[in-house]
């Protein structure tokens, strides 16, 4: 069995850093691809209004950040620009945008923003568009909220057609131009990688996947029938779901709000998914440690822990 692929998630680990020192995840990037890990992944907000603690907040700082559990004030940076800081600095770990909240932006200014990451980074910018969750982050934005499925829609449509066109014309429902040439273009003919996921593999998500996608990012753990319906979109597109990149992660448990998630029994969690067909693996390092002096050491330990399962 081959080594899990160890993916660390840069963003939220606010235990670890301050929300200014972006410096601070540029390093780490690069101490992570040093220690062998496959990517770094970045997730985004453009703004957060009162609908991101409408649930309430988080009980301990070092969970992920999800739908309606965050304090508005935690700090999002843009994903983008932060990541060509990290293609300067590393050669060879891939950089993963996920999620990028694509129906907030026009998709010829995405296209030439991922393009050209893309371009800079030789191929190893992986995007995971996605819709989110927030109304007020639309509503600031000026988006309907309600149509931002329909939206990303025409713009995976469109991003498409300008990866691999020149001159190219859409007319859309929402978007519409005729006879332009965006260029330089993406690294491989295609444009970047993309990956899709969600709560389910429901109708959507899964479309998106068997039309566009390389890899099934899903949120939480995926039920056999999940998976099914994936395998069974991939064969109706005439694509081999053997060739889907399966991204899973590590299960964790915090004792209580104050304390840390155990690394061993996180990473124990492993092995079944990779029984299920699971290849790269999400680890966020603040669930883990709480000084950034031990971010080699923890580093080197994931990889110690991984390269052993695939023996």
């Amino acid at each position: 069995m081959p080594a899990p692929r160890m993916l660390m998630i840069l963003s939220e680990n606010w235990t670890l850093t301050d929300g200014r020192s972006l410096g601070d995840l540029v390093t780490w990037a690069r101490i992570a691809e040093d220690a062998g890990f496959d990517s770094v992944m970045i997730s985004e907000h453009v703004v957060l209004g009162p609908d991101a603690s409408d649930k309430g907040v988080m009980g301990n700082p070092r969970d992920y950040a999800m739908p309606g559990n965050q304090d508005p004030l935690m700090p999002w940076p843009h994903s983008l620009t932060l990541f060509s800081a990290i293609a300067a600095v590393t050669s060879r770990i891939r950089l993963v945008g996920a999620a990028v909240l694509a129906p907030l932006r026009h998709p010829l200014m995405l296209a030439r923003e991922l393009g050209t990451l893309d371009l800079l980074s030789e191929g190893r910018l992986v995007v995971q568009p996605s819709v989110s969750w927030s109304k007020d982050e639309y509503a600031a934005l000026g988006v309907p909220f309600r149509e931002r499925g329909r939206i990303l829609d025409e713009q995976l449509e469109v991003m498409n057609l300008v990866f691999t066109q020149s001159p190219a014309t859409h007319h859309g429902r929402y978007f519409d131009f005729e006879d332009i040439y965006l260029e330089p273009k993406a690294f491989r003919p295609e444009g970047p990688r993309m990956w899709f996921g969600g709560q389910k593999a429901h109708g959507a998500v899964v479309d998106r996947l068997a039309r566009y996608g390389h890899g099934f990012h899903p949120l939480g753990r995926p039920t056999e029938e999940d998976l099914r319906v994936v395998r069974e979109a991939m064969a109706a597109a005439g694509r081999d779901a053997a060739g889907l990149e399966m991204v899973g992660g590590v299960r964790y448990r915090f004792p209580d709000d104050r304390s840390l998630a155990d690394l061993g029994e996180s990473m124990d969690s492993i092995p079944a998914q990779l029984d299920q067909g699971f290849t790269t693996f999400c680890i966020k390092p603040s669930m883990y440690i709480d000084d950034a002096s031990g971010m080699e050491d923890f580093c080197r330990d994931v990889m110690k822990r991984a390269e052993a399962m695939g023996r």
